[in-house]
């Protein structure tokens, strides 16, 4: 049976590593993962008040699509330390109305990814907190800090560097497997 996996990017740049990072992934993803990428930068700021019967439509085509998925991948950056504001209205959005969360019971997995030496390592452990909130059971391991993206991927964003594949391959298997635990 497969399982369908949103892939969420945390990063809105035109040319985001971390968006080609989980495009790479979803090729590599194992057997059984229709992995499907979920677009989140034309998502309006939450704001209770507009939460009604007739939300923005960006909220109902992002809360229908995640409707759909069984599992999430998050991919994203770090801003100050943090997680990019984008992802965190993304996880607000979804999570509202009260009682209606898209989020809850689904296995995610994050991968943080940056240009720098520390590799998002911030961005990876602050995502894990509203996931617990979220009651998103999230893998632990293998942790995914990737370092030095630039150096890893080709002009056109696909990997070139083998030991990274065979590790995000590796990080996709382990996903699959945590998936079917979760879920029981």
């Amino acid at each position: 049976m497969s399982v369908r996996v949103a892939l969420i990017v945390g990063s809105l740049r035109e040319g985001s590593y971390s968006r080609a990072i989980g495009l790479e992934m979803k090729a590599l993803a194992a057997p059984g993962l229709e992995v499907e990428l979920v677009e989140i930068g034309d998502l309006p700021l939450y704001n209770p008040d507009l939460d009604t019967d007739a939300p923005p439509a960006a909220w109902a085509r992002f809360r229908a699509e995640m409707a759909g998925v069984q599992a999430v991948l998050f991919v994203t950056p770090e801003y100050n330390r943090s997680i990019p504001g984008a992802l965190k209205n993304a996880l607000d959005v979804g999570s509202r109305p009260y009682g209606h969360s898209i989020w809850s019971g689904k296995p995610a997995a994050i991968v943080s990814v940056s240009p720098g030496a520390l590799a998002a390592f911030g961005a990876n452990h602050h995502l894990r907190q509203p996931l617990v909130f979220l009651n998103m059971p999230t893998m632990t391991q293998p942790e995914a800090y990737l370092g030095g993206v630039a150096d890893l991927l080709d002009e056109h964003g696909k990997l070139k560097n083998e030991g990274t594949r065979d590790f995000l391959k590796g990080f996709t298997d382990a996903f699959a497997g945590w998936i079917e635990k979760t879920r029981g």
